[in-house]
């Protein structure tokens, strides 16, 4: 699977080198390129944004430098094309799913500044997704956070498959309580249950401790299942 993230900030992406995410691509189990939208722009300078049309505060980004970007890394339209946006459908497990199916991978255009000119969208993109019910200053963190998302699903990213399929939405819920070494810690102790080594009981147990979370934290979670 392939990620081809257009920004204007790409040193912003060097965190991705780092623990998990990092080892699986210096291995190969999916390729990360990072794009920089300055270097598309017939600006002299460099520049990407401008002025909005009927006045406001801010500035807009210019739609040449980011077509001509989509257009270089993606010529065929391969790939499935994402701008984050606030506006954008709710990112979520069932979706992370669905992005980690896409068999040529994901093309993920960053916004900045009050967000890019609508007329890149009509053209270009596939989808608008956003990570949830607020703004920040560009589309650089939640590209990150789809990436590492998304990549988690991809084979031979994580030791085990049961990482993903049993973790917090994977069946609708909020996922169990961990417990490591000591068994006893600042006198709380590890539930004996899963010291008992029946596994029958000890998945019976994580099912009951998933739903009263569920219940107490998430509640709409519920009514979806």
């Amino acid at each position: 699977m392939r990620f081809e993230v257009l920004t204007i900030f790409p040193e912003m992406f060097d965190v991705l080198n780092i623990g998990i995410i990092g080892r699986a691509v210096k291995e190969g189990k999916f390729e990360l390129n990072i794009s920089n939208i300055r270097d598309y722009s017939k600006d002299k300078h460099r520049k990407t944004d401008d002025a909005p049309f009927g006045g406001g505060a801010g500035m807009v980004m210019t739609p040449q430098p980011i077509v001509d970007a989509i257009r270089a890394v993606d010529p065929e339209h391969k790939l499935k094309r994402i701008y984050l946006s606030p506006k954008g459908v709710t990112f979520n497990q069932r979706l992370v799913k669905e992005l980690s199916k896409e068999e040529n991978g994901i093309l993920l255009l960053c916004g900045s500044y009050e967000g890019i000119d609508e007329r890149v969208i009509q053209l270009e993109i596939d989808m608008e997704l956003s990570i949830g019910d607020f703004v920040l200053t560009g589309g650089e963190l939640p590209a990150m956070c789809v990436i590492n998302a998304v990549a988690r699903y991809i084979e031979g990213v994580l030791g085990s498959n049961e990482s993903t399929e049993e973790e917090s939405f994977s069946d609708g819920m909020l996922e169990y309580p961990h417990y490591t070494r000591p068994q006893v810690f600042e006198g709380l102790e590890v539930p004996e249950v899963l010291l008992s080594g029946n596994h029958a009981e000890i998945r019976k147990w994580r099912r009951m401790m998933s739903e009263n979370i569920t219940k107490e934290r998430r509640p709409d979670l519920l009514k979806n299942n």
